[in-house]
């Protein structure tokens, strides 16, 4: 479509008798901007080199009724007006045949100059109405789409400044446990290579990230006494620790943010064969966040060193996911996380032992390891 320059009123006349084209050239020029035309095929020539605000044209043209040029006004300029002049003899099936192909008017014979013009400054109406339509669409679009980036701007601010504040706080709750240095930090980077790894879109990997963030928030709700106890928890402690999974779903409930992480942190201690807790589900209907976290979370603690007890090798603790796998945990996230190279986990580990830097961003960390990783295999 041609683009519409302000007050430019471009006036087609395609008309085979010359004395005629020449009089309605004539009488239309000091208004409009008027090309002539003998034939159709002129006619066409003329439309594909510029737009025409309204084209005036008998019925009879070279052989060939007038009515054909509409198809080719429809594909080549379909804001264009078609107005039509009755032939010398009255013919009522062309006029409707004109209408019922899209002719804006038809002008009958004999023919009046000034009820000539008023139809065709009619349709000139009509036609910058069109290309106000137009302009108010493309504006429109041009500002839902500002306000789009505006607003996905705006909603990621307020998604960062959250993340900061649960990462405190997980951060505070930390200091109740005798988790290992840098255990937040893996199982959020563990979870996103393995989520990555599983092809999970840009929501899913939002919930798996904040899941596996506060998947221990309910710990609040468990008596220091028990979750600071060095030795072994009797049934009664036990109990109350395995609690946890349902406060932190409490804590979490009616935040609209956190809804997909509270499924994960209401199942993360689910097993693929319904022995888990604290809701006894199985196989698929574990939330595939949990089912994820619940692989690389046992990977961690199998990995990492203890005070009573040194960390067992990769090659070690993945045999143990093997041994596991369709009891314990979803052997297709077993096999995911075997597809994962044994360095994407070693840097992420590293990193974590680092320390934190406030932008860094789980997400960007991670994308850029699996990025990095494409690129080197593309290469290589």
């Amino acid at each position: 479509m041609f683009d519409v320059i302000e007050n430019e009123k471009n006036l087609l006349i395609i008309e085979q008798d010359e004395t005629k084209r020449k009089i309605l050239t004539s009488f239309f020029s000091s208004k409009y901007n008027c090309d002539e035309a003998d034939s159709l095929n002129t006619a066409l020539e003329k439309i594909r080199e510029k737009e025409y605000s309204v084209v005036l044209t008998a019925f009879t043209l070279s052989s060939l009724n007038g009515i054909d040029l509409i198809p080719h006004l429809q594909q080549m300029s379909p804001r264009t007006i078609p107005i039509f002049i009755s032939g010398d003899e009255p013919a009522v099936g062309n006029t409707v045949r004109a209408f019922r192909a899209g002719a804006f008017e038809v002008i009958q014979k004999p023919l009046e100059l000034r009820k000539a013009e008023a139809v065709v400054e009619k349709a000139f109406g009509k036609f910058e109405l069109s290309c106000l339509k137009d302009r108010y669409q493309y504006h429109l679009e041009e500002l839902v789409a500002e306000r789009t980036v505006e607003l996905d701007k705006a909603l990621e601010e307020v998604e960062n400044s959250y993340r900061s504040t649960l990462r405190a706080l997980v951060q505070a709750l930390e200091t109740r446990d005798f988790e290992t240095h840098g255990h937040s930090e893996r199982v959020v980077t563990f979870s996103l290579r393995l989520g990555y790894e599983l092809g999970l879109e840009k929501e899913a990997l939002r919930d798996l990230e904040l899941g596996a963030l506060l998947h221990d928030i309910g710990k609040i709700g468990v008596p220091d006494a028990v979750l600071r106890k060095p030795a072994k928890l009797n049934e009664e402690e036990w109990e109350k620790m395995k609690l946890h999974p349902l406060h932190g779903q409490k804590i979490l409930r009616n935040i609209p943010f956190l809804e997909g992480a509270a499924r994960i942190v209401a199942q993360h201690h689910e097993k693929w064969d319904g022995t888990g807790y604290p809701y006894a589900i199985r196989g698929e209907d574990i939330d595939i966040g949990a089912r994820i976290f619940a692989v690389v979370d046992a990977f961690d603690a199998m990995v990492s060193d203890r005070v009573y007890r040194k960390g067992r090798s990769y090659h070690e603790a993945l045999e143990e996911l093997e041994r596991f796998a369709g009891t314990q945990f979803d052997p297709l996230i077993v096999e995911a996380f075997k597809a994962i190279p044994k360095d994407d986990w070693e840097i992420l580990r590293q990193r974590s032992l680092k320390e934190k830097q406030e932008n860094s961003s789980f997400q960007t960390v991670v994308a850029e390891l699996v990025y990095s990783r494409e690129q080197f295999e593309m290469v290589h």
